[in-house]
């Protein structure tokens, strides 16, 4: 089965499971940056509970170490973009699966799905900051509510949310995500960093730097 296919039957079996069946639009801002998350964090297993990586072959510790790695050379980015903005409105744009979520490493059934906590220490960091956290994923409409939910209880802050459309799925996903970021600029947002980690993250710019996590030549949705 193609991993993409794979990543949103297994995301609509999550929505079934927990009797999601109707969505709200496509796009839908959450509250203002300067809010914060309206759980507390659900706690992380330390260690991988099984999922599609597992069947890849793609080891949880190692993957961990090389998104620390990544997210170690972002941080002082950020901490020094973020330090004298003059005046303009700052975002950062966030991938969701196995970016911001560590999808392939658990099963469906596991809700909410842990948060990569790396990624999240730093969306936080930004959003201390006054920077805004947006999040850019390929995941359908249909399970919107689930992943805000799943975002927040893990402890993102959402200063907004796109997911695809109907007619969106059928467009090129790197096409759609460039849209969107396109769109938070046109909503006076500078992108300073752009998270993700397929090449569809990053193609057609739209933000002044990008941080690549590893997707080992695809095995990772």
């Amino acid at each position: 089965m193609h991993r993409h296919t794979l990543r949103v039957r297994t995301a609509l079996s999550a929505a079934a499971a927990v009797g999601i069946l109707f969505a709200s639009p496509a796009t839908a801002m959450a509250a203002p940056a300067a809010s914060a998350p309206s759980a507390a964090p659900v706690a992380v297993t330390a260690a991988s509970t099984g999922g599609v990586a597992d069947l890849a072959g793609v080891d949880y510790g190692t993957w961990r170490r090389d998104v620390k790695a990544v997210v170690d050379q972002a941080r002082p980015y950020i901490e020094e973009r973020s330090a004298n903005p003059g005046g303009a409105k700052q975002a950062i744009v966030l991938d969701i699966d196995n970016t911001s979520l560590e999808t392939d490493f658990h099963f469906f059934l596991h809700l909410p799905t842990p948060a990569v906590q790396d990624v999240r220490d730093l969306a936080r960091y930004a959003h201390s900051r006054g920077v805004a956290v947006f999040f850019v994923t390929a995941r359908p409409g249909i399970i919107h509510a689930l992943t805000q939910y799943n975002l927040k209880a893990v402890g993102y802050p959402v200063s907004g949310l796109y997911v695809r459309s109907l007619p969106d799925l059928f467009e090129e996903v790197s096409t759609y995500k460039t849209a969107k970021r396109a769109e938070i600029e046109a909503r006076g947002y500078t992108i300073i960093a752009n998270i993700g980690n397929r090449p569809t993250d990053f193609v057609g710019g739209h933000a002044e730097r990008t941080f690549k996590l590893p997707d080992y030549d695809g095995k990772l949705s």
